[in-house]
C-alpha cells in the first residue's frame, strides 16, 4: 500500500518517518519529497507497507497526529488518473500572451516567440 503523508515538519528525516511507521507493520519505502534546487523538504512525503492491513492500521493510528508540533495528515495515495496530470510543454506560457517585450498586446502568434 502506498500511503501520503502531508504537513510533516521540514527537520523530519526519512529515518524517523519509517520508524514512525514501522511501529505498524513492515515498511518497503521511505521517501520524503524535496525541491530539486534547494534539497529543503517540501512537507509530504510517501511511504510503501507490503501489508494493506498494517498499512491501513498505520493510517488509522498516525492520521491527526503531532509530530513536532504539526498535525500531519495520513492516508492512502491514489495515483492521479492519466488525463488529469499537468503538461509542462513550451507552449504552455501559463495563460498570458503578451509576450514580454515594449507594447506587444497580442497580435498574431507573435506573443508566444522572442526574435533577437
Amino acid at each position: 500500500m502506498n500511503i501520503f503523508v502531508g504537513s510533516l515538519p521540514f527537520s523530519i528525516e526519512e529515518a524517523d518517518l519509517r520508524e514512525s511507521f514501522e511501529a505498524y507493520g513492515t515498511v518497503d519505502s521511505v521517501k520524503i519529497i524535496t525541491d530539486k534546487f534547494t534539497g529543503r523538504s517540501k512537507g509530504f512525503g510517501f511511504v510503501e507497507m507490503p501489508n494493506d492491513a498494517e498499512g491501513q492500521k498505520a493510517i488509522d493510528e498516525l492520521n491527526g497526529a503531532v509530530v513536532s508540533g504539526r498535525t500531519i495528515v495520513v492516508n492512502k495515495s491514489e495515483p492521479k488518473p492519466e488525463g488529469e496530470r499537468r503538461s509542462f510543454n513550451s507552449n504552455n506560457r501559463g495563460g498570458n500572451n503578451r509576450g514580454g517585450f515594449g507594447n506587444n498586446r497580442g497580435g498574431g502568434d507573435r506573443g508566444n516567440r522572442r526574435e533577437y
